[in-house]
């Protein structure tokens, strides 16, 4: 079996070059200003499909022999991978099959539609998103993608890390990346160790979805106990993945956030750094706003893993109706 390495992020990043964004990495004295420090923000938000998840979605997706593009995809996902995976079939001219919960963002819904993707709804309290897939999946003889738990999607996430170490041209003292099953910080985590050894990586969690946090603490996969809802919507994986977890053993911290702080971090973000983020894109923001993650006299690379937020939930939050 095939496993996630640096090696893998680098063979990555030619995969997928002809096909992902670039993003910018974005400064601002602004932020830098209201946190006492230097930070780096990773955009994401103008990634194809307008999240991290195109890049492990078609570094998967662009190495499928004929006869399995001729079979298709099928993925489960609470919207950005599924927009993502959407999009990689679209562009090698394979289909696309997502499972998605029944109270998906409408605009995530909308996106995977307008990539040719088919949209099977499910229960996210009720029903196993992983079984609906694999049943379908060998239904069909179609190629399940996962969100993360896939070494080719963890190392096509990494290349998020790659590029930000390039672009960036200094050695950072921490990144705050948000995390749902791990991959986009499993992926970070091989380059980093490779690359940067003593940029601290740090988790940033919705703090009712703190399986990471629980994991570390516990010491092996550890799930969060079920509660109310986020709207992180992104970020609400029960567990830590079998294959990003090993990786992850090597974060130096975690922290979590509340809705009310996520809003208040995408309310500055669109005030003072024009910059449209979904709330589970803006967690790690929220941590440094929040002083959960202190940044004072410090380089922080930050990742604005994506944009991909209801208009009626952006409206109603930044114009201070969201009542968390």
């Amino acid at each position: 079996m095939h496993t996630p390495s640096f090696q893998g992020v680098l063979d990555a990043a030619r995969q997928i070059a002809p096909a992902a964004v670039r993003t910018p990495l974005i400064e601002h004295p602004a932020l830098n200003e209201a946190v006492g420090g230097r930070v780096l923000m990773k955009a994401e938000t103008l990634q194809v499909a307008g999240a991290f998840k195109f890049r492990g979605a078609y570094n998967r997706i662009s190495r499928l022999t004929d006869d399995e593009r001729k079979r298709g995809v099928v993925a489960y996902s609470s919207g950005n991978h599924a927009q993502g995976v959407a999009a990689a079939a679209q562009a090698v001219s394979t289909r696309a099959l997502i499972v998605m919960p029944s109270d998906s963002p409408t605009v995530k819904v909308e996106g995977v539609r307008a990539f040719g993707g088919e949209v099977r709804f499910y229960d996210r309290w009720s029903e196993s998103r992983e079984a609906i897939g694999a049943e379908i999946a060998a239904e069909r003889g179609s190629i399940l993608v996962p969100p993360f738990d896939d070494p080719f999607v963890i190392e096509g996430q990494g290349t998020l890390g790659l590029e930000i170490l390039e672009q960036a041209g200094i050695e950072m003292d921490q990144l705050l990346c948000g995390a749902s099953g791990g991959g986009l910080i499993a992926g970070i985590n091989l380059v980093m160790a490779e690359q940067s050894p003593s940029t601290r990586v740090i988790v940033v969690e919705p703090e009712a979805f703190d399986d990471t946090r629980r994991s570390m603490e516990a010491g092996e996969r550890t799930p969060h106990p079920q509660g109310a809802p986020s709207i992180c919507d992104a970020l609400m994986a029960p567990l830590p993945g079998e294959l990003t977890w090993p990786i992850n053993r090597r974060l130096a911290g975690a922290a979590t956030v509340t809705d009310a702080e996520v809003a208040e971090a995408m309310r500055f973000a669109f005030r003072w750094l024009k910059l449209v983020i979904e709330p589970g894109g803006a967690v790690s923001l929220a941590a440094l706003l929040s002083g959960k993650a202190p940044a004072k006299g410090l380089t922080t690379g930050l990742v604005l893993s994506g944009g991909n937020v209801d208009p009626g939930l952006f409206s109603a939050i930044i114009e201070g109706r969201f009542a968390a």
